[in-house]
């Protein structure tokens, strides 16, 4: 087998499939490729963002790769996510042993939030080692300065940031595939501009439910601030993750969900202490707190002065 028209896919999975191995395999085949793949990191990712990864061992990335070129023998590679030394090093040895006609190099470096996913020995290398294999590397203008040493112009394209995620997989992906039609670099490139172009006019971004969670969530404070401040509860009650319940308020409001929180408690409390006559105790009862010293503790962490102070100040206004 020739393996023309396979591209083989080196890059991590999103589990929302708005990029990574999935909107490769995508792509490729909306345009009449053939996607293999080989996976080198899994993600726990929402719409909003990633929230933890687990990087496929070294050795396995490899065999992926390994079994790939013994099969089916692509002669496109095009190459994204990759996290740790050991894993750049296998890939690069498969690739020297295989010697594909192109190889592409689509660097994540930072995800769509601005989260560095990349530490400076695995950049260090994909400098020393990898792009000097690649006959082309498609960076966001983002990622530009992490490679401390400049690509040289002839194998760098430079793609904008202001595209919706997953973007630059998409636009790497159409760029392999019309690379294993025969075409030239530079012409790939434009094939899979005017493709995207009109992708991006099309189609609409997954988008997840973050601003009915918010409201799911504010209406649950307003409803249990009393009796239930931790954030556990709330994500319970809501039957998602903490993490995920963090990522929604901190993307709508800049806030964590225990800041949020704290604030509706604290501003339910001040009524009380400039609108009822109920002593300090009863309010500290009413609140949820086991103790007055508990009570006073937490008002003074938040408006810096104890509960009495601040009724002695605003009891007449």
């Amino acid at each position: 087998m020739d393996g023309k028209g396979i591209i083989l896919t080196i890059t991590g999975s999103d589990s929302t499939g708005g990029s990574g191995i999935q909107a490769d395999i995508k792509t490729i085949s909306e345009l009449g490729g053939y996607a293999v793949s080989a996976i080198t990191s899994i993600t726990v990712q929402t719409t909003i963002g990633i929230q933890e990864f687990f990087d496929v061992p070294a050795t396995i990335v490899a065999g992926q790769i390994e079994a790939v070129f013994n099969d089916v023998q692509p002669q496109i590679v095009k190459i994204g996510m990759i996290r740790n030394v050991e894993v750049i090093s296998m890939i690069c040895g498969v690739l020297r042993k295989n010697k594909p006609k192109y190889i592409m190099y689509d660097p994540v470096i930072c995800s769509t939030n601005g989260d560095v996913l990349m530490d400076e020995s695995v950049l260090s290398l994909v400098q020393r080692e990898l792009i000097p294999l690649c006959d082309l590397v498609i960076v966001r203008k983002k990622d530009v300065d992490f490679l401390s040493q400049k690509v040289g112009r002839e194998k760098l394209h430079v793609l904008d940031d202001s595209f919706l995620h997953g973007f630059g997989n998409k636009f790497s992906s159409a760029v392999a595939v019309y690379l294993s039609k025969g075409e030239n670099i530079p012409a790939a490139i434009e094939k899979a501009k005017s493709y995207l172009n009109t992708q991006v006019i099309h189609s609409s971004n997954l988008t997840g439910r973050s601003n009915e969670l918010y409201n799911e969530f504010m209406n649950a404070v307003v409803k249990y601030v009393k009796t239930y401040n931790d954030v556990h509860f709330y994500a319970e009650q809501l039957n998602v993750s903490g993490r995920y319940l963090s990522q929604v308020t901190k993307q709508i409001s800049g806030m964590a969900p225990k800041t949020i929180i704290d604030n509706y408690l604290i501003g339910e409390i001040e009524t009380e202490l400039r609108t009822t006559g109920k002593t300090i105790q009863e309010i500290a009862n009413e609140s949820g707190f086991s103790s007055q010293a508990h009570f006073t503790k937490f008002f003074k962490k938040m408006k810096k002065m104890s509960p009495s102070e601040y009724r002695k100040i605003n009891i007449n206004k």
